[in-house]
């Protein structure tokens, strides 16, 4: 842990104490959370990023969008517009945010919103003539105005928040504690392998009395450019330059990276400026640029077709009954709704 961190532990101390009077007035009904007659599930963490919500956004929207009206509403984190949007052929990553766009672009047949205000940006979805029958938060753990029917805490394998402090010491936005208010627990980036035995560990490690799911990251065969694709196992031949503005990139880099590659990594949601594509383009000196679909959303246009891809990846689950669970609670809610 570096040294500015173990400075910064008196203020770990205050974060703690305002995070834990916030959520217990909350607790205590002294400040308002606000029910509505729709199935709502929030995806969030407990930590600042990097635990892989947008997958398992994805992943519902695919288990959920055949059999219901799907909406997500998210708070279109580096966005340039104020207030509730609703995502339509105008939309940017810009106007929206760099994950929304991507749910929008990728689901076309899903509504896609962003608002800060997540009471105001469910109300605003209600008010629709062709309202949706499920609505999905993305991440919204802390967003504690909005009381939603069923809560999914994510954790990384490799950062899990039990080993973890508060800010800024840490990376939690709030205590352990929180894990309180999960309905299920998802373990994300695990191995593929991972044993039950390790999947038990996990659990008692993490202390709760909730399912525990595990998850690992599929990456797709191909990258994907505007004008076609190509196979993984013929790019990994080529010498190439990796880009991610992500807040874990190392799974990225290490799937796709050979000995003659390079990588060039930015902050995560970072808005890419003219000069960045200078260098970007220096340094690919003519090789194909292959980044994150998330990153895709914020280069495309500002680099040629030609040398710009991106790599697709899909969360798994190791074991099989989550789906179940979900159909459940939706299936269940729809009908008393």
């Amino acid at each position: 842990m570096n040294f500015l961190r173990k400075i910064l532990f008196p203020l770990a101390f205050l974060y703690w104490l305002i995070t834990f009077i916030r959520n217990w007035l909350y607790d205590m009904g002294v400040f308002k959370s606000y029910s509505f007659d729709v199935p709502i599930i929030a995806v969030g963490n407990l930590s600042v990023g990097g635990t892989g919500k947008t997958p398992q956004i994805e992943y519902l929207i695919r288990l959920l969008s055949e059999k219901y009206r799907v909406a997500v509403l998210s708070r279109g984190y580096k966005r340039l517009s104020k207030g509730f949007v609703l995502a339509d052929d105008q939309a940017t990553a810009n106007s929206i945010g760099d994950e929304p766009f991507q749910f929008y672009s990728k689901f076309p047949t899903i509504q896609v919103a962003v608002d800060a205000n997540r009471k105001k940006g469910i109300e605003k979805l209600l008010q629709l003539q062709n309202k949706p029958e499920v609505i999905l938060l993305d991440d919204a753990f802390q967003h504690r105005k909005v009381k939603a029917g069923f809560y999914i805490l994510l954790t990384a394998y490799d950062d899990l928040f039990c080993d973890d402090f508060i800010l800024p010491f840490g990376n939690l936005r709030e205590s352990a504690l929180g894990k309180k208010r999960a309905d299920m627990i998802i373990i994300t980036k695990c191995p593929q392998d991972l044993s039950e035995l390790a999947q038990q560990n996990i659990k008692e490690k993490l202390q709760v009395k909730q399912p525990v799911y595990y998850t690992t990251i599929q990456y797709d065969d191909c990258v994907y450019g505007n004008e076609n694709s190509i196979h993984v196992e013929t790019l990994k031949s080529e010498s190439k330059l990796l880009i991610a503005g992500i807040a874990k990139p190392k799974l990225f880099f290490d799937f796709l990276k050979s000995e003659t590659d390079e990588t060039l990594v930015f902050p995560d949601h970072h808005q890419f400026s003219n000069q960045d594509c200078e260098q970007i383009l220096a340094k690919a000196n003519g090789r194909k640029i292959i980044t994150t679909e998330k990153d895709f959303v914020r280069l495309n246009g500002l680099l040629p077709n030609a040398q710009l891809y991106y790599l697709p990846i899909k969360a798994v689950f190791l074991n099989t009954n989550f789906d179940k669970a979900i159909e459940d609670y939706v299936g269940k809610s729809t009908r008393n709704s």
